[in-house]
């Protein structure tokens, strides 16, 4: 069965959905994207994932086309469309089509921003069984350009890193920049060491994770030592635990790094609890 999409104010299915191949999205990577999961029919997170398309819209000086009221409008509309129980939902917004390709930006006054959403439907996200084995990642460089804080759709190399940790035998890849582990690909990275959560501070290296603010406010509360600065490859291999943290995943236990087992080599108490009690009240505040 076709999907119901979002485009430019119309729903349309999927096959019937067309964007100009003028769209700065599609010629530039000029666009930014935010994905929100979907647990019994509600939005996880959805008003962090408001604000941080307003800031990276902001920061690329491009228009927001609409408000949160309506954005928030949209997704109810596409979870109902879908009959979504358990998925994300991509909401993705460029600087629109001008009808040429040029380097300089369009004027936003005559050339509107191109919004789409679509849903994905994941039945059994939240219980995957994925999280009771976890996952093993692969280091790579991170050479990525100095702006991750903006949640672009430059996702070329990501992918790349996905695609190596895939001919590794490894389900993700962890980047590295002067020694130190940035992030996963499309995730927050952490290690446990002594009890404590160890995960970078927040800067333009990083994405600032939604998910990633609501699992150490849950951490602070659940009285656990957090800590945030900087983390080799090395401590990483020899923490306690590790996991990652993104919208999609939740919280996920790491036990594996470049082929060296991380602790006992399988899910720790620390990212097994922090994983329950994300889900435990996430799905309290959903709307």
């Amino acid at each position: 069965m076709s999907r119901t999409v979002y485009v430019n104010g119309a729903y349309l299915a999927e096959e019937d959905a067309t964007v100009s191949i003028f769209d700065r999205g599609f010629l530039m990577a000029d666009g930014v994207y935010e994905v929100t999961s979907v647990l019994d029919g509600k939005l996880i997170d959805f008003d962090g994932h408001a604000v941080r398309l307003e800031r990276s819209l902001n920061e690329l000086d491009m228009a927001s086309p609409m408000g949160k009221d309506e954005l928030l409008t949209i997704h109810r509309e596409l979870v109902r469309l879908n009959n979504i129980d358990e998925g994300m939902i991509y909401l993705q917004i460029t600087r629109g089509a001008p009808g040429d390709r040029d380097f300089v930006f369009p004027d936003p006054e005559t050339t509107k921003p191109t919004v789409v959403l679509f849903t994905q439907n994941k039945p059994g996200l939240a219980d995957s069984p994925v999280a009771k084995k976890g996952i093993k990642v692969i280091s790579i460089e991170d050479i990525r350009w100095g702006r991750r804080d903006i949640k672009t759709v430059q996702l070329l190399y990501p992918s790349m890193g996905k695609m190596m940790a895939k001919k590794a035998g490894a389900d993700d890849a962890w980047m590295i920049e002067n020694g130190f582990v940035t992030e996963g690909t499309s995730n927050n990275a952490y290690i446990v060491k002594d009890g404590a959560i160890i995960t970078r501070g927040l800067s333009n290296d990083i994405l600032h994770g939604i998910t990633r603010a609501a699992v150490l406010r849950f951490a602070d509360e659940a009285q656990y030592k957090v800590i945030e600065r900087n983390f080799t490859l090395e401590e990483a291999q020899q923490a306690d635990e590790a996991f990652i943290t993104s919208a999609s995943t939740f919280v996920m236990p790491v036990v594996e790094i470049d082929g060296h087992p991380v602790g006992t080599g399988t899910p720790g108490q620390v990212a097994t609890r922090l994983r329950q009690v994300y889900l435990e009240e996430c799905k309290k505040n959903a709307i």
